[in-house]
């Protein structure tokens, strides 16, 4: 019993240190002014400037955070929906209809999985179709990257769901999409918070894809904007801190109301299965 409280501790003082202390930091780094943020010092600020940063993250260039924020949201629900749906359905036919072709689509989603994207032929598709530097094309992108992984996660859920339901509902009359959308779909709740909160988080906070597929300022993400505030010779370490501040607080609140949500739905299929 000793040993275990032993180790509770010893683990609660790991995750301060891996995940408060970094965050501490940025605050504090956050609201010093530019000469005291320089110095990059865990130490309390001499003159508070949480106003001023602020006021300055946000107007910087045109006031390109709040776009940035609006294309981010934009991007980020556009491709959670599709996620959800395209993953759900994979995952539904993958588990209940069983055959040579489930073999070799479950190859291609481990294979999506294992095999990192290749960024330049990526690259010269988007360009062939006219979608490389929108943001629709990026939602294709993001949509690509995540399906593998919604896939996983809702075709262990489903095995958990007991075919009888799907077969009722078939013998009162009900044809497959309706079998789907009104009996399946509502029971796959707890796995699509899981993907919805995981996905969500990964595509606001991504930053390698905009900046390869959405090049330029006019659809700019959040990610991007740390560009604003840092060059060659010089950064505003203050500023540069308080953007960093502002991306982080969504996603933050997003975990801290859903992880309850986030690790019954990663579990459900592997405790139930």
């Amino acid at each position: 019993m000793a040993k275990r409280y032993w180790l509770g501790g010893l683990s609660i003082l790991v995750s301060i240190f891996v995940f408060i202390v970094p965050f501490a930091f940025i605050v504090l780094t956050a609201l010093k002014d530019r000469k005291e943020a320089s110095l990059r010092q865990f130490s309390l600020p001499t003159t508070w400037h949480a106003w001023e940063n602020l006021v300055q993250v946000i107007q910087t260039r045109d006031f390109m955070i709040i776009s940035a924020f609006v294309n981010s949201t934009i991007l980020t629900v556009a491709s959670v929906a599709l996620l959800v749906v395209f993953g759900a359905m994979c995952g539904y036919v993958m588990q209940r209809r069983p055959s040579f072709w489930t073999s070799v689509a479950s190859f291609l989603v481990l294979a999506g999985l294992i095999i990192p994207p290749a960024v330049v032929p990526t690259i010269w598709v988007l360009q062939s179709i006219g979608l490389f530097k929108t943001l629709h094309g990026l939602v294709l992108i993001e949509v690509a990257y995540g399906l593998s992984f919604t896939i996983l996660l809702i075709r262990a859920f489903m095995a958990t769901i007991p075919r009888e339901l799907d077969e009722a509902a078939i013998m009162d009359g009900a044809g497959p999409l309706r079998v789907f959308f009104q009996i399946v779909l509502p029971l796959l709740k707890p796995v699509v918070i899981t993907i919805v909160v995981v996905q969500s988080v990964a595509i606001f906070n991504d930053f390698t894809n905009p900046l390869y597929y959405l090049p330029g300022n006019q659809n700019v993400t959040v990610q991007l904007t740390l560009y604003n505030f840092q060059s060659q010779f010089s950064t505003s370490y203050n500023l540069l801190f308080m953007n960093i501040l502002l991306i982080t607080i969504p996603p933050l609140i997003v975990y801290l109301f859903f992880n309850r949500q986030i690790v019954a739905g990663m579990t459900a299929g592997a405790v139930k299965g």
